[in-house]
């Protein structure tokens, strides 16, 4: 650092001043004349870079020489710290006006080192700090009643690039603010008719002009003419016989400031135009839990208009009060409210909010606190309204629970209540028992008098069993002509009489269609619900076993099942699938029949030949070899050579464990196909997993051995899993899926939507095809709510990068309602029925 020069009069203030410089490392020099330090200054201008100078009491002609000097520009390099006992407007005066220069009292002298350092640091070369300040776009209003003075300021202001127009008077300067945006405005604080302060406030108080910041400019330091002007609004008090350079730097921190918050207002501007833009309603409360803003969204869900007033208030109060019967919700047990006042975070969360006319809608959203520099200032909650969600979650439910064609409930749900029941019966003394109610002319009139008819008939019958049923009995469709009743609280005569009569109810019923008139008998099988009951599965064994003696008797016939007497019979039955199904395995009995899936874009239209062959030839042509897909099905041939379905044999086959076993078969005969056929015009060939075959270690292993021992392309293997399944057996799935999906292998998930879960699941399975249940197709040109459940899954499945099949197609109606929902593919009898191989090549 350069030298240091000090100039005190006083021996003790010198020895204090140089003591206190010396303990910090510097070495000063010391004069107790002014005439003195002013010859040594003229004579070694730049000897020195600081000088210390103790302002006497009493001013002199020498003092005032040597504050002559300094203020020279050639003397404008010297850093000059003025040591005082008081700050008198004189002082202050002068080293306002000089640049480089200090005021410090004795009673903050032990400051004296830092402030030489801190002086010569604003000394040094600086780098050009106002490049950033695009003066051009700052307007300047300059008010003062000088003209000499708005002349100076003007002709300094614009030759520093800023734009700058004047006023004489309080009132001139307030008019033209009012006509013209102002950034900056520099008022003089004297002037004839009002003074600074009073513009500063008008312009402060007025909502049109309370953007300008404001600057008084005054030639006389008076502590009171500052307090009023800051008080007014003013953000500087700059002073007229203050350096040029000081005052164009005063301004260019205001214009700063400016610039800055016209960058955070269109940041602002950008944020609102997003909120505004944004999917869903978003509002900010405060720490204290009110409302800073809302978007327009959230206004209008929460049927707020433009002009009511939101902000400030408390969220709670407005449109989150109430539970759902409107019983009012404290806000200490409103979990938003709580997050609100703690800063939690709220992901997923869901309520409901009313509107201002007193109506409640389902929502879901997030609340996120607002950190600023670890300084929690509030939280942003954005919500939406999912009442359209609920209502398709409410018929999906509706949907999963029930049969399409009947609307009574289906399998699923029923097999549910029956474990209910067995559970109840379990752990009190009642009894109740299970009725499977097979029709016995049903496939007759189904082949004769068509589908139509048949269900026609199902519908009639499921509505006459609802009629008799009693409140707390529940009633279902298991599937086909099949129905399923639980009579609960009865003992064995009253269920045995019961049974008779849901018999009875069956044979007086005559069905007429078109003009045939037809006698519908049922066969009932009984099965107690007691405590010596020990699962669903075995009731449901039991209820079976009697359905089919009833039928052996005859048939409209009922039959309570007795395990002295059916326990041999149903062992022997089991035991004779068991036999049946391993000599199957072991001599490869089973056959393979293959049914195409086609492209939704080659369907047929009106007026096209409806003959499932027709069908099968048509769309065999338009679509190309990369199009076709087949699904394997398996087939075991009976005792006349005919083809028993697996309907009847695969629950035996799975109670002795035997699906891994044919699962494995059926794979290996559709590679053996492909390897045998390389260039047979199909894209791939699905194979359906079980359960039991999914969750087998070595399965994979085992597929990857066969398709190198038989060097197939794994892209033409496809596997189907069933979604309950896959639901029941996630992890299991995901794993196989992964491994299999590794080698290029695709997967289907079969059934989709028989399950409530299955939106929910689906983003963790990596399928490649979606199989929408049967029950959802078949409804898809008279059920509305049908139509909407496919539209939504195919949406879906779209958005996730999936393809959908339509399941069960089997009328040109329901084929064209399926692709103009957007199915991608098509499989159901109407276009084409499962073939041997040998027929769909032509051997």
């Amino acid at each position: 650092m350069s030298r240091i020069l000090v100039v005190e009069q006083s021996p003790t203030m010198r020895y204090s001043l140089v003591k206190r410089l010396k303990a910090q490392g510097f070495e000063p020099d010391t004069l107790e004349d002014f005439r003195q330090a002013q010859a040594i200054l003229k004579g070694e201008s730049q000897a020195f870079g600081t000088l210390v100078l103790g302002w006497p009491r009493n001013t002199s002609n020498a003092v005032d020489d040597l504050l002559v000097l300094l203020e020279e520009p050639g003397f404008h390099h010297l850093v000059v710290i003025v040591v005082s006992e008081e700050q008198d407007p004189a002082r202050k005066s002068w080293v306002t006006r000089r640049p480089h220069s200090a005021l410090l009292l004795w009673e903050n002298i032990e400051e004296i080192p830092e402030c030489i350092t801190a002086l010569n640091k604003l000394n040094a070369p600086q780098p050009n700090t106002n490049q950033d300040i695009d003066r051009a776009s700052i307007k300047v209003l300059l008010v003062d009643d000088s003209p000499t003075v708005r002349v100076t300021y003007n002709r300094l202001l614009t030759g520093h690039g800023y734009q700058v127009e004047t006023a004489a008077s309080v009132r001139e300067g307030y008019q033209k603010a009012l006509d013209t945006p102002f950034d900056l405005a520099i008022i003089d604080y004297f002037m004839p008719e009002q003074t600074g302060d009073e513009l500063c406030r008008l312009l402060r108080d007025d909502s049109r002009t309370a953007g300008v910041t404001t600057s008084i400019l005054t030639g006389t330091y008076m502590d009171n003419v500052i307090q009023s002007s800051l008080g007014a609004g003013a953000v500087e008090c700059m002073f007229k016989n203050e350096a040029q350079a000081l005052f164009l730097a005063r301004v260019d921190a205001m214009s700063r400031s400016v610039l800055d918050r016209r960058v955070i207002e269109r940041e602002s501007k950008h944020l609102e135009g997003l909120l505004n833009s944004v999917g869903d309603g978003v509002y900010g409360v405060d720490n204290r839990g009110r409302i800073t803003f809302m978007n327009p969204l959230a206004r209008s869900l929460l049927g707020f208009t433009e002009d009511d007033v939101v902000v400030g208030r408390d969220p709670h109060a407005l449109f989150h009060h109430s539970f759902s019967d409107g019983t009012p919700k404290p806000s200490n047990r409103c979990f938003l409210s709580q997050s609100y006042q703690t800063g939690e975070r709220l992901s997923d969360w869901h309520t409901l909010f009313w509107t201002q006319a007193g109506n409640s809608f389902p929502v879901e959203g997030t609340v996120y606190p607002v950190q600023i520099e670890n300084d929690r200032q509030g939280s942003v909650v954005a919500f939406r309204d999912v009442t359209a969600r609920h209502l398709m979650e409410e018929e999906l439910r509706w949907q999963a629970n029930h049969d399409a064609l009947t609307k009574l409930l289906n399998r699923h749900y029923f097999e549910e209540e029956l474990q209910k029941e067995v559970q109840r019966v379990s752990r009190s003394k009642n009894c109740s028992a299970l009725l499977l109610i097979d029709l016995d002319q049903f496939k007759y009139i189904n082949d004769t008098a068509g589908h139509a008819a048949g269900d026609e008939l199902l519908i009639q019958v499921s509505h006459r069993l609802s009629n008799r049923l009693r409140s707390q009995d529940t009633l279902a469709r298991l599937g086909g002509d099949e129905f399923a009743l639980i009579l609960r609280n009865l003992d064995r005569t009253q269920i045995q009489n019961a049974a008779e009569s849901f018999r009875q109810m069956l044979a007086n019923h005559s069905f007429c269609y078109g003009d045939m008139h037809y006698n519908i008998n049922g066969s009932i099988g009984i099965a107690m619900i007691d405590a010596d009951a020990e699962s669903p599965g075995e009731v449901l064994a039991h209820a079976d076993v009697a359905v089919h003696i009833a039928k052996e008797k005859g048939r409209n016939q009922t039959h309570l099942y007795s395990p002295e007497n059916e326990h041999r019979r149903l062992m022997d039955r089991d035991l004779g699938w068991s036999n049946r199904l391993r000599a199957a395995i072991e001599n490869d009995e089973f056959e393979l029949v293959f049914q195409p899936v086609f492209p939704a874009s080659q369907t047929l239209r009106d007026g096209d030949d409806p003959d499932p062959d027709a069908c099968w030839d048509r769309l065999h042509d338009l679509a190309g070899p990369d199009q076709l897909q087949y699904e394997a099905l398996l087939r075991l041939p009976g005792e006349h050579q005919e083809l028993i379905p697996p309907g009847a044999f695969l629950n035996a086959a799975e109670r002795f464990s035997l699906m891994p076993a044919i699962d494995r078969l059926v794979v290996e005969k559709v590679i053996a196909l492909l390897a045998r056929e390389p260039e047979a015009p199909v894209r791939n060939i699905a194979v359906n997993l079980s359960a039991q075959t999914m969750t087998d270690p070595e399965l994979v292993d085992d597929i990857t051995r066969l398709l190198i021992d038989y060097r197939v392309d794994p892209g033409r293997l496809s596997f189907e899993i069933t979604e309950t399944t896959a639901i029941t057996n996630l992890d299991a799935a995901q794993q196989l899926i992964t491994q299999l999906g590794s080698l290029g292998c695709t997967f289907a998930l079969d059934d989709f939507g028989s399950g409530f879960s299955s939106f929910g699941q689906l983003k963790h399975l990596e399928v490649d095809y979606i199989k929408i249940d049967g029950l959802f197709i078949q409804g898809l040109v008279s059920d509305p709510m049908d139509r909407h459940v496919v539209l939504a899954i195919t949406q879906i499945a779209h958005s996730l990068g999936k393809k959908t099949v339509a399941e069960f197609v089997e009328t040109l109606d329901v084929m064209e309602a399926a692709h103009k929902c957007g199915v991608d593919y098509i499989q159901g009898h109407c276009v084409g029925p499962a073939r041997r191989w040998s027929d769909i090549r032509g051997d």
